[in-house]
This record gives structure tokens, sequence and C-alpha cells, in this order.
């Protein structure tokens, strides 16, 4: 059984994490893979990256360690309808949505692997689903530009318990 206060210090830490990393704007560092780009975050004896790749379709994998050991982990990818796989600014609008989006709701209080479970803003409409909790999960986010659905992802993710 895992601590309770341990599970509540990773997700305060996971909320932070993603308003410095992705959704914050945050800054990306050199990546170890080719091809990929990375972000990271670090505070006391927590350490956070998020490696993806890809852009009209992409591919992602976000790993927590606590005092150096992996502790969680979260694969995430879809992307773009294909109707919008060409469409570089219209993308880049809807990356602009999900960055509000995945920074909305109180992900350092309460559970939220992705986005709230609803976030609007004008034409653009942000849901997300999931089942679980932090030490197993899974789900689906997408996003609507007037009422039509543009941008889809699936994500599962939990606890990396070691021997």
């Amino acid at each position: 059984m895992m601590d309770k206060k341990l599970l509540q210090e990773l997700n305060r830490f996971l909320g932070k994490a993603a308003l410095n990393t992705y959704a914050g704007g945050g800054q990306e560092v050199d990546p170890e893979e080719v091809g990929f780009k990375e972000l990271e975050f670090k505070e006391g004896g927590w350490y956070y990256k998020d490696s993806y790749t890809g852009f009209f379709q992409s591919w992602g994998r976000e790993v927590v360690w606590h005092n150096q050991k992996p502790f969680w982990t979260q694969i995430y990818g879809g992307g773009m309808t294909s109707k919008f796989q060409n469409d570089t600014k219209f993308t880049h609008e809807t990356f602009d949505f999900l960055k509000k989006a995945l920074s909305a709701g109180e992900k350092q209080e309460s559970f939220q692997p992705r986005g709230p479970k609803s976030f609007s803003d004008g034409d653009w409409e942000y849901t997300c689903e999931w089942n679980g909790d932090i030490t197993k999960f899974e789900g689906h986010e997408k996003i609507l530009f007037k009422k039509e659905v543009v941008f889809t992802h699936d994500f599962l993710g939990g606890l990396i318990l070691a021997r």
C-alpha cells in the first residue's frame, strides 16, 4: 500500500510540473532522443520529464522520478483529426487552446491526468474522461472547435513499482 502523503506530494508536484513545462510554455531542453522534444521540471527530490515526437499526430511519455528512482509515468498519443492534418496554422491554434485547458482546474489539489473534465473558451471546447486514480488510470481527451471534433488523445499511466 502506497503512503497517502507521498501520493499527495506526487500530485502537487505533477500539478506544478504541468504549469512549468508544456502547458505553461516551458523551455525545451536538449533531447536525449533524436526527433523528440523534451521538457523537464525539478523540485526537491522530484524530477519530471515529458518527451514527445510528432506534430499533427504525436506520441509522448511523462515520467516522474522520486529520489532518483522512476516512480510514476503516463503515455499519451493521438492528434489532429484527418481533416486538419495539413493545416499548420489551425493546428497551432488548437495546441494553444490545449495548453490553456491543460493549465485549467485544480491539478495540485485533486488528480487530473491531463486537463479538467471540461473547459471552454469561445468556440473551443475541451473534454477529458478517465478511469482510475493517480496509481493506475486510463482515459481520453478531445477538443472541439465550433462543435466539431478536431483533436483527440488517449492516455494511460500510473505508479512504477520496482522490486
